[in-house]
């Protein structure tokens, strides 16, 4: 190798000038494992699934996939219009292990950025996940005191989707909602559990890693009512080099897909029926 001349602080002969690249990529063009004893097809296959095309390319292929060529499609996304059904624990012909409900505030007046709740499920024997609801809070003009009127509609939320956790993004104007939150779910009876978090990864980072693995693998779901949202054309117009105008909604959907679900069980039984025996004589 030549010799190594500093000026300046800078090589004067390229750092590893001669030496040979060596890439082998866990497939080769005919799809062979490089390492079948290690890697057999259905561990490739699982690996693919799991992480996502985007992650699967860069680190098991070694092929890199610029930034600003990543979009979000939503053709990808599987659209459908069944319910959860508590009793079976399932939506559709999928079996729900868990549930998350996500709020990413503004101040949600009209013509600003949107405040976001998003309640998601996930089945996680098929690693899917279902964005099941949205709200898009708007604050009504006349309304004096718009945090708590958005507090009182995320509330209202989490109780019709019958669950008792939601999780709070206190960047911001967030800092100041859980003491208002905790003061109306005591008032409404308690039962709901508040959790915060403060974010401080780049957004557009953190949709790509929580939205782009499953909607590359087909796993991600969205109830029929999401289309009549902003969501879909957020999508649309969303880059991950940032400058999109509004992507509040796909921030929350990755901010309720990353948190921790809560545990979804079966209603198991029901009210018991008894039948009276008529059969006697007074």
């Amino acid at each position: 190798m030549s010799n190594i001349v500093y000026e300046k602080n800078v090589f004067s002969t390229p750092f590893l000038c001669g030496y040979a690249e060596l890439k082998i990529p866990i497939m080769d063009g005919c799809g062979n494992s490089a390492w079948p004893a290690i890697f057999p097809p259905e561990k490739i296959a699982q690996i693919r699934e799991t992480v996502g095309e985007r992650h699967f390319s860069a680190q098991m292929m070694l092929e890199y996939v610029a930034p600003d060529k990543i979009r979000l499609d939503p053709g990808t996304v599987h659209f459908y219009t069944d319910e959860f059904d508590p009793h079976t624990a399932r939506i559709g012909e999928h079996l729900i292990s868990g549930a998350a409900i996500y709020w990413d505030p503004s101040g949600g007046r009209r013509g600003g950025d949107n405040s976001v709740c998003v309640l998601v499920y996930r089945d996680d024997n098929n690693r899917c996940v279902f964005i099941h609801n949205i709200m898009y809070i708007v604050v009504p003009d006349e309304t004096d005191y718009p945090l708590a009127y958005q507090c009182d509609r995320v509330i209202d939320f989490v109780r019709h989707n019958r669950l008792r956790q939601i999780t709070v993004e206190t960047n911001g104007i967030g800092g100041a909602l859980p003491e208002i939150m905790r003061d109306i779910i005591k008032r409404g009876g308690g039962g709901i559990t508040l959790n915060s978090i403060t974010n401080s990864r780049r957004k557009e980072d953190r949709i790509l890693d929580a939205l782009e693995p499953l909607m590359s693998t087909g796993r991600l779901f969205a109830h029929r009512r999401i289309t009549q949202t902003p969501f879909i054309s957020e999508m649309l117009a969303w880059s991950p080099m940032g400058g999109a105008e509004h992507d509040d909604g796909l921030d929350a959907a990755a901010g309720a897909i990353a948190c921790t679900p809560i545990p979804v069980r079966p209603i198991l039984g029901g009210v018991p029926r008894y039948t009276a025996n008529t059969d006697f004589k007074i």
